[in-house]
Order: C-alpha cells, then sequence, then structure tokens
C-alpha cells in the first residue's frame, strides 16, 4: 500500500503495521488542516484514513522500537548462490593446499614430535624425582631429623628417627616397585603386539610426552601461509589519510581530538589482502575524488605499492555518498602468477549479444565487457599484451555465425593472419595497395551502414521499436553484426598523405559515432595515441578503452581519457612485469585494473578454424574468406606448401606484383624465415611446390618488371580447393 500524498515530507524508516494490526482503522495526518492549541495531535480526516499508520510520526511512543535496523540479514558472502559456491570452492582448494603442504613435511614432523617427547620426558622424570626419591618428608621426620642435627649423640632420637623414615617410604617402595614392573610388562607386551596396536601405543605416550616437552615458542607445524606484507588498522588508515593530506593533523593537538575517518566495514581480512569501507569526516572539505588521486601516496604510507592499493567510490546505488571509498590492499602484488586461459578455448558458440570474458581483477573475479553498442580502443607500450588482449574481443565473434568481421592490421605480422578463414574483408601491412584496401573497406563499411539505417527506418515498430538492430531483426533479414577490427591504426596514419589521412579518420569517427545502433561494433589499438598518430576526435568518442603500461601519466590519459589518471585509472603504473594487463575504463567514472585472460596464436587459429566451420553451416562465410584458397585448404584438412601460402598472403590484394615488391612482403612477414630470400632461391622454392609460371614479367601501372602473377600461385592448390571457391 502506497503512502498518501501528504505523508511525502516524512523523514526515516517506514514500517507498516498490517500483519498484527488487521481490521484496525488508523488515523492519518494531514498536514493542510488547523489543529487547536489544546490538542497537539493535527487533526484527522476520516475520508482519508488508511488501514495502517506510520512508525515514525511523531507523537508514536513506539517509532523508535519498531524501526527496522538498517543492515543486512546475512553476511556478504552468503547473499548470492554464486557466492557461496565461490567460497566453498575457495575452502576446498585451501583444504587441498595444506593437506600437500604438510603432508609433504610428515617426516619432519615425526622428528620434531620424538624430540619434544624426549624432552618432554626429561621434564617429568626431574619433576617427579623427588617424590620417587622421597625427599618429600613430613612434619614429624622433619622434625626428628632437626632434633638429630641439634643431638648427634642421642642414640634412641636417632632410632626414632630411622624408625619414622621407614614408615614414611616403605609403601612407595612397594607402590614405585609395581609401577615398574606394569611398565616392563607393558613394554614386553607391546613389543609382541601387531604393528598397528605398536604405533597407537607408542603415539599414547609420545604424544603426551610431547605436549609437556612444548616451550611458549615452539611450534610443531611450519607456518603454511607467509607472514603478510600488511596488518592493517585504523589507526593506520587514519595516519596514512593524514600523511597525504587529506586528514588536518593540527599542532599540538590531543590526538583523540584530531578528525578521523569511520569505517563503515573492516579493517577485515578479505582474501589475499585487507578491506575496509570508510566516510570522511565532514568539515575537512575531501571527497572520495581526493582520496583516489592521492593513491601513490597512501601506498607509501601503508608501506606497500601502489599496485596493491585498489580504490573505488561507493555510490549512492550501493548505499554510498560523496566521501565514501572502497579501498582493499593486497598482501603482495595481485596481477603477478599464472596465466588466465580464456573461457572461450572450451566454448562451441558465443552469442556476441552477450558480454564477452576479458579476465580478472586484483581479487580474482570475473570482468566481462558488453561489446554490443559500444566501440573500443587499445593502446599501450609494444609488447605487452596489447594485441593479444584486443584479439579476445574479436574472437567471442568468431563464435557466432552472424557476426561478419572486417579487420585491418598496419603491423602486417601473423597476429591476424588466422582471420583469412572467417574475415569478410582482411588486410595486412600498410603498403600502398593496403592503404586503398583499407580506403575501399571503409567505402563499403559506410555504404553498409547507411543501407541499413534505410532499412531499420521502414521498419514498423512493432518489429524495430527502438530504430536499431536485434536479435530477431539481424537473423530475419540477414543483418549480420559487422565487426570492425584494426590493429596499429598509428602504422596507417603515418604512411598516408594528409588528405587521404583525413578522410580515413572521418569515416572512422562516423563508424564509431553512428555505426553501433545499425550493429557496427570498432574494435580499434594502437600505440601511443597522440595527435599525430590517433587524433583526438577519433579517440573521444571511443566508449570502452583499455591500456596496458605506458611511459607516463599523459601517455595513460591519451588512451583511457583527459583526467583519468587523476581519478585513479593510470596505466603508468604498470610494471614490466605485468604483460596482459591494464586498466578497463567501461564509462566516465567506472574503471578496473585486469589481468586480461590468455590466448594464445594457436589457439585463436583454432577459433578461426571453427569459425569458418560455423559460418559454412549458418551460410554466413562471405567476402574474402569465402574466396581464400588457403584457409578453404585448411578447412578441408590439405596441405599446403608454407611458400605457397606466404606468397599469397602478400599478393592478398594485388593480382600481380613485381619480385621485389614480393621479397619485401615475405620478409615483412616472416624475417626470420625469408631474411636471406633473393629472386632466384625464391623462384626455384615456388617450382619446387608446384607453381607453374606463364610470364616472368608482369606490368604494373605501365611499369614492366619481374614478377609474378596471383592465379599462377593459385594453380599450385589442389584441385578440389579451387573448385570450392569457385576458381
Amino acid at each position: 500500500m502506497s503512502e498518501p500524498a501528504t505523508q511525502a515530507t516524512t523523514v526515516g524508516t517506514v514500517h507498516h503495521l498490517d500483519d498484527h494490526r488487521a481490521g484496525r482503522t488508523a488515523p492519518v495526518v494531514d498536514l493542510n488542516k488547523p489543529t487547536p492549541d489544546t490538542d497537539p495531535t493535527p487533526a484527522i480526516d476520516a475520508k482519508t484514513s488508511p488501514a495502517v499508520e506510520a512508525v515514525d510520526r511523531a507523537n508514536n511512543p513506539l517509532a523508535d522500537w519498531l524501526t527496522v535496523p538498517d543492515a543486512p540479514v546475512l553476511p556478504a558472502w552468503a547473499r548470492s548462490r554464486a557466492s557461496v559456491i565461490a567460497n566453498v570452492r575457495a575452502f576446498g582448494r585451501l583444504t587441498w593446499w595444506h593437506t600437500r603442504y604438510h603432508g609433504f613435511r610428515t617426516p619432519k614432523y615425526l622428528v620434531k614430535t620424538v624430540l619434544l617427547a624426549a624432552r618432554g620426558f626429561f621434564r617429568a622424570a626431574a619433576g617427579l624425582w623427588p617424590t620417587l626419591s622421597a625427599q618429600d618428608h613430613t612434619a614429624t621426620v622433619k622434625a626428628l631429623r632437626a632434633q638429630v642435627k641439634a643431638r648427634p649423640e642421642d642414640i634412641d632420637l636417632a632410632a626414632r628417627l630411622q624408625a619414622a623414615h621407614y614408615a614414611r617410604t616403605q609403601t612407595r617402595r612397594w607402590r614405585f616397585g609395581a609401577a615398574a614392573v606394569a611398565v616392563a610388562a607393558a613394554v614386553g607386551g607391546v613389543l609382541l603386539a601387531p604393528p598397528l596396536l605398536q604405533a597407537g601405543a607408542a603415539a599414547a605416550v609420545v604424544t603426551p610426552l610431547a605436549y609437556l616437552g612444548r616451550g611458549k615458542e615452539t611450534r610443531l607445524l611450519d607456518q603454511a601461509a607467509p607472514p603478510l606484507k600488511v596488518d592493517m588498522s585504523a589507526q593506520q588508515l587514519n595516519d596514512a589519510l593524514r600523511a597525504a593530506g587529506l586528514l588536518k593533523s593540527g599542532s599540538g593537538k590531543d590526538e583523540k581530538d584530531l578528525p578521523k575517518v569511520h569505517c563503515t566495514m573492516g579493517p577485515v581480512r578479505d582474501g589475499r589482502g585487507w578491506a575496509v569501507i570508510f566516510d570522511l569526516p565532514r568539515g575537512g572539505g575531501k571527497t572520495a575524488s581526493d582520496v583516489l588521486a592521492k593513491r601513490e601516496v597512501i601506498a607509501q604510507e601503508l608501506g606497500v605499492d601502489e599496485i596493491q592499493v585498489i580504490m573505488s567510490r561507493v555510490r549512492a546505488a550501493k548505499g554510498g555518498n560523496a566521501g565514501r571509498v572502497s579501498m582493499w590492499v593486497a598482501d603482495d602484488d595481485p596481477y603477478l602468477g599464472p596465466l588466465n586461459p580464456s573461457p572461450l578455448e572450451k566454448v562451441e558458440k558465443f552469442s556476441i549479444w552477450d558480454a564477452v570474458p576479458f579476465g580478472q581483477d586484483a581479487r580474482g573475479n570475473r570482468i566481462s565487457v558488453p561489446v554490443m553498442w559500444q566501440s573500443m580502443f587499445f593502446g599501450g607500450l609494444p609488447r605487452r599484451g596489447k594485441t593479444f588482449s584486443q584479439r579476445l574481443l574479436t574472437a567471442a565473434g568468431l563464435l557466432d555465425a552472424y557476426v561478419r568481421h572486417y579487420v585491418a592490421d598496419g603491423k602486417g605480422g601473423a597476429d591476424w593472419m588466422p582471420m583469412k578463414a572467417v574475415a569478410h574483408r582482411l588486410i595486412m601491412g600498410a603498403e600502398d595497395d593496403a592503404i586503398e584496401a583499407l580506403k575501399a573497406m571503409l567505402q563499403e563499411l559506410l555504404a553498409e551502414m547507411e543501407r541499413r539505417f534505410a532499412l531499420l527506418r521502414d521498419l514498423p515498430t512493432s518489429v524495430c521499436p527502438e530504430g536499431k538492430l536485434t536479435p530477431d531483426i539481424m537473423v530475419k533479414y540477414n543483418l549480420p553484426v559487422i565487426f570492425v577490427t584494426i590493429d596499429e591504426l598509428q602504422e596507417y596514419f603515418t604512411a598516408m598523405e594528409r588528405e587521404d589521412r583525413e578522410q580515413v579518420i572521418n569515416d572512422l569517427c562516423r563508424i564509431a559515432r553512428r555505426g553501433p545502433a545499425a550493429g557496427f561494433i570498432s574494435n580499434f589499438a594502437s600505440q601511443r595515441p597522440d595527435a599525430e598518430s590517433v587524433p583526438a576526435k577519433l579517440r573521444e568518442i571511443i566508449t570502452i578503452r583499455y591500456s596496458t603500461q605506458v611511459v607516463d601519466r599523459t601517455s595513460s590519459d591519451m588512451v583511457l581519457g583527459k583526467g583519468k589518471a587523476a581519478q585513479g585509472a593510470d596505466a603508468s603504473v604498470l610494471s614490466e612485469d605485468h604483460k596482459g594487463v591494464g586498466v578497463l575504463v567501461t564509462g566516465p567514472a567506472s574503471y578496473v585494473t585486469v589481468r586480461a585472460d590468455y590466448l594464445d596464436g594457436p589457439t585463436f587459429a583454432g577459433l578461426c578454424r571453427k569459425g569458418r566451420v560455423l559460418r559454412e553451416a549458418a551460410g554466413q562465410l562471405t567476402g574474402d574468406a569465402a574466396g581464400d584458397v588457403t584457409a578453404a585448404a585448411d578447412a578441408a584438412g590439405l596441405s599446403v606448401p608454407a611458400i605457397v601460402s606466404d606468397v599469397l598472403e602478400v599478393m592478398r590484394h594485388s593480382p600481380r606484383m613485381f619480385t621485389t615488391d614480393l621479397l619485401a612482403g615475405l620478409v615483412n612477414l616472416d624475417e626470420d624465415e625469408y631474411g636471406d630470400f633473393n629472386a632466384e632461391r625464391l623462384a626455384a622454392e615456388l617450382e619446387a611446390a608446384g607453381v607453374k609460371r606463364t610470364s616472368k614479367q608482369v606490368k604494373i601501372s605501365g611499369a614492366n618488371g619481374a614478377g609474378y602473377q596471383r592465379r599462377d600461385i593459385e594453380s599450385a592448390m589442389p584441385a578440389e580447393v579451387l573448385l570450392s571457391v569457385g576458381r
């Protein structure tokens, strides 16, 4: 039941008493009517009286008592099925680890137990010896002994002392003898007993003796977990924030009068680190954003590296405010360790409409990236895993038959070569012919985008309610998702003339800005994207950004966006050891440092072959992939000489090519393999592979020279492959 309009100004938690006040009509306060001076209760309007009343009425004496606490019933780890399963699995892994750790050390523990038992036996013997040797005498014996010392000549007194001592020790001697006989018999029995009983008896004797022999600092078991590098407390946190200038320090003030943060949770142990959620004190003029900007200083004050400090704001949607910060401090570097294999390796099919598994954060949580309606940009230094991370998103599209790939690799290496089995368009390198092919590809994409918008505009709202692509429209009208992947953008821009460069930039901006509604996904990558290599007007319209290690905060902002480093999204804090680790920005105030999943070259090639099979079955194998003879041979399981496959790859955009250009392309493709090739060796290798040249001269742009025809190279392919691609 909703509250009446007159109650809209009530502040506090409202709790209805329907359960125990059924049938009772309670008054409602009408704030618009005047009340008599003698009646402190506002007037009652019977016509608008609901069946319940609010607990927090000013004149309700039970208001405080009946207020429902604003606290969760279950702990954080037990609020979802996934969390419970994850914690149970973690407990199982921990138990198995400790079992193996201590199992290997069992011989050491046995030796240590025997040594402790020996010390315990010594302590027991030393403690019992005064009793066994009758050194503890009665008061009578002690008095007689004193008298004998005083009068040694008194024979009667000495006889009395001897008789008293004999009476004192007679029973003890019998008991000691009986005990010795019993122990000897027990030892003899144990020696004759089965081995299992002997082990049990030995444990029954050794265990109490080892317990007796222990010391205050003695530990039987080794310390399984390494000592914590961080042992955070609320006082440490306050000191760190005060040193960072986020809390007032004050000179000469008593420590208890200094402002402190209010910890709404923790500090508590959380996995391999410490977690705390705190509110900054009011009156200091500091916000959560100020804390994030001081990450390096806070890390130094806590005695850790800044890569170990993970901080974020707690927004209002999660009960936070502008001064609430969630912080997790890892015991060690959380981004090192074994590689995370991509879940895509074991997936047969994938829908690009779902979020793509991308990696894990510092605490091991799975990070997935929704790519539909998005454009993406990857940046960072060479050999830090930039291309491998970019390939993860494209790889997800391989497993969806209704994804059409357009791929351009400015470097022209082997990273994207397996895409020839799937890609509708594949451009390798940044030579003149590749640049022309890139320009033609962009024009094709723009024409397809306009065609789709025209089609979507004409569809009824019952079919296309939001004017953009849907899964049903995609299948019904054969409009597959367009996945545009361009790696090493700077190679294209630096190789182009100014006019071509401006045109290509404008085309890319149009695709990234308008394309998502028509089912276009842009996936661009570059090294440090300065104004010359990748202009800001293209970078600034990209919605999702990812940066591996860069040299400084300025470079980090170039990839992730202006001002992101000040907010805590700083890729310059990563080191050379953090390969495949980067900062992922998914929104104006959303970022996370991610250790990307690992998908190596052979696995990526396997996914490409799997994607080709899916497209052939769905009738979606189109463009360059449909006519690629080497990809068709791979799919058919036929062996093709490497020299033939590589030459066709270099000549992908050209029907004919001069020998000098072909050799340069082969060296760029694989310098280790073709670095020593010359024209004579190339001709010999191709002839041995079955290539028959119809002419040794080719004419290109009016110039004649030694070269090759692509059709001559293709003629060396198996006949069934040529038939499958219509050659």
